[in-house]
This record gives structure tokens, sequence and C-alpha cells, in this order.
């Protein structure tokens, strides 16, 4: 213990001295590139850190660790940090780009051949090329590229016209010094080269040992929750896009399974960072801090667990799974939450799988409620569809059970009518009459309080959810050829897209349902106490205004849109709401995990109570 503390006492002013060397040297480089810099250069630089070691808090002289909440709080387009990759090994960060698509782009050569468009990234001497697609104006990719970040930090981007001959379209280059670490970057680069632009997403991640915890700061919290304060008048005036922020704290994980060299990857809709690797352990920590930006309130955080050792080489390692709902967070909330498995519905691998987390949430009610009623943030990047004959027999199910019970109300309105029960029918018809007698329109918001009063005073709000119904896309068939329509193959390798899309309808229909339900009972208190609101305002408004009068106004709004907003997104607000309103499958993957203790068994290891898989799923 003394010798090894004798010798890092006799290496620290070593050090030091070395790290006011490499200051001076870097100090007389910046001072050489200022003076052939525009003035506007300079005082870029002066916002620029001496290096990347400001923000690892790594290297020979070990400075404070910067707050990604100063990323959160001031814009992109103000917040400029300097890559020094002197301090940083080769291999120890990774660029991951999601590549959307492109628009603007010239028309092919007329030369009788088909075309494509591909897209090609270089980074160094790495270099990815996407699939090709036909030729377009707006061709769309939507893959993801992972590239090692390297000491030559310009990012290229070129396309591609690929007939004949291969032309050059036209690039761009991107300097990734200029882009702030840990955030997903969205872009639209104009391309230097030719006409038009393209569209993709950027994050730059350190997932070596490299990588340092960054500190929180209070004031700066405070300073987040001051900014989206619904009493905060001048923050309406901002940019509508981001309703609020969300930081998150991953601190470590326990009871994963074997010794895995384990990363976390947290995905908010297009947003996506990962932590470092952490060093073999079935307890890994990280105390890594990641902020995001929020643009709905009811969109969900994901948080998967990843093994990156050796022997997962093949597979992707995958560790577990968790999702939160941002509109479940509460500010400053430290607690663990238990990991599954792929399907979110059982338990992870482990003893006890579980990972510690510290999120905090501040957002903005008005634009929080604005957001509400526009199309819901679609993600780039999704998961091929494919025929599953479970999910068939399930819709199918669910349509045989909504028949028997739309059956069961026509035998009671059979039996209503014909008085079999003299009382009861008697009773019906007298408030049938007097209802309508008394009936004004503006009571009808009021008569769809009923089920959120009657839900809202029996049961509780709570986290339980009912029985499960995949959600699927809708898949549009592809044209086939009538030879192979009339042959007994055709209709066979047909059969499962058909089914597909007949599924997916049902899906939808069945989703809908599940959300109005789910809405009324309360499982979001955010979307019911918002859908009161609005229920109550329509009925003031129904009162105060005449009924015809507002038919009028909104048929003239209706007909002069057009006009009124010339680029106008197409678009429903009420098919938006229900966008925003989870059905059955999306509570299942919201609903958390017991995290029992580890209950004691004959062998341990590491000092860490082994339990098997089966006796663990049992006791829940």
């Amino acid at each position: 213990m003394s010798e090894s503390a004798g010798e890092e006492g006799s290496a620290q002013p070593l050090l030091e001295r070395r790290g006011e060397v490499d200051d001076e040297k870097e100090k007389k480089v910046t001072e050489r590139k200022s003076s052939t810099l525009p003035s506007s250069s300079r005082r870029v630089n002066i916002l620029r850190p001496a290096s990347f070691s400001n923000f690892l808090g790594v290297g020979p002289r070990r400075l404070r660790a910067a707050d990604p909440l100063d990323s959160a709080l001031v814009p992109l387009e103000q917040k400029v940090n300097t890559l020094n990759v002197r301090h940083l090994p080769k291999g120890s960060a990774v660029v991951s780009i999601v590549l959307v698509e492109a628009r603007g782009l010239p028309d092919p050569p007329a030369d009788g051949a088909s075309h494509g468009i591909y897209c090609k990234f270089s980074l160094g001497s790495e270099s990815f090329k996407s699939k090709v697609v036909p030729n377009t104006r707006q061709p769309q990719w939507k893959q993801r590229f992972k590239l090692s970040f390297q000491r030559n930090t310009l990012l290229k981007i070129s396309l591609w016209d690929k007939g004949r001959q291969k032309n050059f379209m036209g690039g761009c280059t991107l300097d990734l010094l200029e882009l702030e670490p840990e955030r997903t970057h969205e872009r639209w680069q104009p391309l230097d080269d030719g006409f038009g632009s393209v569209h993709f997403a950027l994050t730059m991640c350190i997932v070596g040992k490299e990588a340092a915890a960054a500190s929180s700061d209070a004031r700066l919290e405070n300073i987040a929750v001051e900014k989206y304060s619904w009493l905060n008048i001048k923050n309406l005036k901002e940019d509508w896009s981001s309703v609020g922020q969300l930081s998150v704290r991953v601190h470590g994980a326990k009871g994963l399974a074997g010794r895995p060299s384990a990363y976390c990857i947290l995905e908010l809709d297009n947003e996506r960072v990962q932590t470092h690797h952490a060093s073999s352990s079935a307890e890994p920590v990280w105390n890594k801090d990641f902020v995001f930006n929020v643009r709905d309130v009811t969109t969900t955080l994901d948080i998967k667990v990843h093994d990156n050792s050796m022997v997962n080489i093949i597979s992707d390692g995958f560790l577990g799974k968790v999702s939160i709902p941002l509109c479940r967070v509460r500010s400053t909330e430290l607690r663990w939450y238990a990991l599954k498995d792929r399907s979110k519905r059982n338990c992870a691998k482990g003893n006890c799988p579980r990972i510690l987390l510290e999120l905090n949430m501040v957002w903005h009610p008005i634009k929080a409620t604005a957001k509400m009623f526009r199309p819901k943030e679609v993600k780039y990047i999704k998961k091929s569809k494919k025929f599953d004959i479970a999910l068939v027999y399930n819709n199918v199910e669910f349509i045989r059970d909504t028949f028997i019970f739309l059956l069961e109300i026509n035998e009671g309105y059979k039996r209503l009518f014909e008085w079999e029960s003299r009382e009861f029918s008697c009773i019906a018809l007298t408030c049938w009459v007097l209802f309508w007698f008394f009936f004004q329109i503006w009571m009808l918001p009021l008569l769809l309080l009923l089920p959120f009063l009657y839900f809202g005073l029996r049961l509780p709000s709570h986290d339980d959810s009912s029985d499960i119904n995949q959600n699927s896309e809708v898949v549009e068939p592809e044209p086939h050829n009538e030879k192979n329509d009339k042959s007994i193959t055709g209709r066979m390798l047909g059969l499962p897209e058909m089914t597909l899309t007949i599924t997916d309808g049902i899906e939808y229909i069945a989703s809908v349902a599940e959300r109005f339900v789910n809405l009324v009972t309360f499982k979001v208190p955010f979307l019911s106490q918002l859908a009161i609101v609005l229920l109550l305002g329509a009925a003031l408004v129904l009162y105060v205004v005449p009924f015809n009068y507002l038919l009028i106004a909104f048929g003239i709004y209706k007909f002069t849109r057009k006009y009124l907003h010339p680029d106008r997104e197409l678009n429903n607000d009420i098919v938006d709401f229900i966008s925003h309103l989870p059905d059955n499958d999306v509570l299942r993957d919201w609903k958390e995990l017991k995290v029992p203790e580890p209950a004691p068994c004959n062998g341990t290891m590491n000092g860490t109570t082994k339990v098997p898989v089966q006796q663990t799923q049992s006791n829940k």
C-alpha cells in the first residue's frame, strides 16, 4: 500500500509537467490558427474547451467534467465542442449514423437503363455504403451505420447514381469537431457539389473506459424547471418542437447473467445514445448522465442492456430491456427497474436482473397539450414485419367475441322493445321521453364525461393492463401476375400477405377501441385529464354559442383552410390525438416487474447469490 502510494506521488508532478507542456503547445497552435482566421472564428475558438479531456475528465491534468445539462439548456447552434483526439485512443468512440432520405435530387440520365441511388459514408479509413433504391428525387433508405471515431474527424458523405456507369450526384463534408458528443444531431445537410440535401441523424458516443461520469448541477436543473414552467410566457415564443427535457443518470445494474462487459443503449424516439463498456462483472457500474429533448410526453424511454464480451461476437449479447413511459417519470426519482426479456413480458435471465436509474423530467404543459394534436413522431428504424399465426388467431378470436357482444346487446334491445319486463320497459320509455324533451346540444360533452366519472370514482389509476393484442402496421400488398394468382402456388404465396393485411386492419380497429377504454380508465392520467378539460371547454362553448353558428364557422374554416394554410400537413386532430393514446399492448410493455430480493441458495459466486431463472419466475 505504501509503495503504490509513493509511486503515485512521484508520478503526479511528472504528469502535471507534461500536461503544462501540452497546454502550452496547444495555445501556440491556437494562436497561430486564430491569427489567420477572421474575428468571428476567434470568438468561436474562445468558447471551445482546450481538449476533449475536458469532457472525458481524463488525461494528464484532470479537469472538472462538463455537465450535460449545459448542452440541454444552450441551443445546439451556440454549443460548440472541440474533440482533441490526442487523448482519445482509437476505437474508444463510435459514430452512429441513421440515413433517412434525400430530397431535391436531379433526374437520372435518360439512357434507357435502370438507375438506383446509394449513399456512401467515409470516416478515415472506414467507409460504408447504403442499399441501392430506385432512382427518384426523394429516395428513402432508413438504415443505421456505425463507424469508429478516428484521428481524421471529417465525415464525407456522397450520393451516387448506379446505372450503366456510376455517376456522382453530390456530396458534403461534416466536421465532427463541431458536434456535441453524447447527443443525437438530426440534420438536413445540403450537397456541396450538386443539387438537393440529405437527411440523417448522427450520434457520437464514448464506449471506451475513458468515459467518466458527468456531475449534475442542481442550479442548472432549477434553470431547466424555470425554463419549461407553464408560468414562463417567454418560452411560448421559442421553438415548439421541444416540449421539455429528460435527464437520465444510469448508475449501474445487478443480477445480470454471467460476467458480461455490459453497456446500455438508451432510445427516446429517434434519439439513441449508449454508455461505455463496463468491466466484466455481474454488477456493472456506469454512472453516466444523458440529456434528451422531449418532443412528446406520451412517448417511451427504451433501455437495452447488451454484452460486449468476446463470447457474444456473433450474437447481439442481449441481457435485458425495460420501457419507461415519460408520463410516469417523477422528478429526481432514484429507483430500480427490473429487466425484461425480448418479449417484454417476463423477467430476463439472471439473478433478478435490475438496473438503477435516476430520472428527472421537466416539460411545458401548454406545449405538451398542443403537441397532442399533431402527428406523432415516427421512428426511422423499425423491425421488419413477419407473418404470425398466433396474431391471426388472437385477432379472429377478438372479432368473434366482439360479434357475440353485439348480438347480446341486440337481444337486450329486442327484449326491451318486446316488453318482456314491463317495469324495466316502462322506466326506459319514461327516461327516454324526459331526456329528449330537456336535452340540449351543450349537454353532449357532459354525457361523454360519464365514463370518466364512473371509472374515476370507482377505479383508481393503476398499471395493470388487460389482454395482449400485438400492434402491426398496414402493409400494402405487392401486385402479382395473373398466372401466379391462378395457380395453387401463387395463392399459397399470397395467403400470408393477404392475411397480414386483413389482420392489420382488424388490429387497428381493436387498437382504437382499446385506446378509448384506456383513456376513460385513467391509464394515462395526463391524457384523461386533458380529455376532461377539453370536454368541459366544449360544453362551455356549446352553451354560449348557438350550435348552428358553430357549424357555419366550422364549414367556412374547412373550405378556406387550403388558402389560409397552403403549406399545411394534411392531418386529422382527433386521429392524431388517438395515436398518442396507448393500447393494451403498449401498457403491457410499460408494466413494471417486481424487483424481489435475491433468495438465498447453497451456491454463491463472487459474493452474489445465484437464483435459478425458473425459481425467480415461479416466485413472480
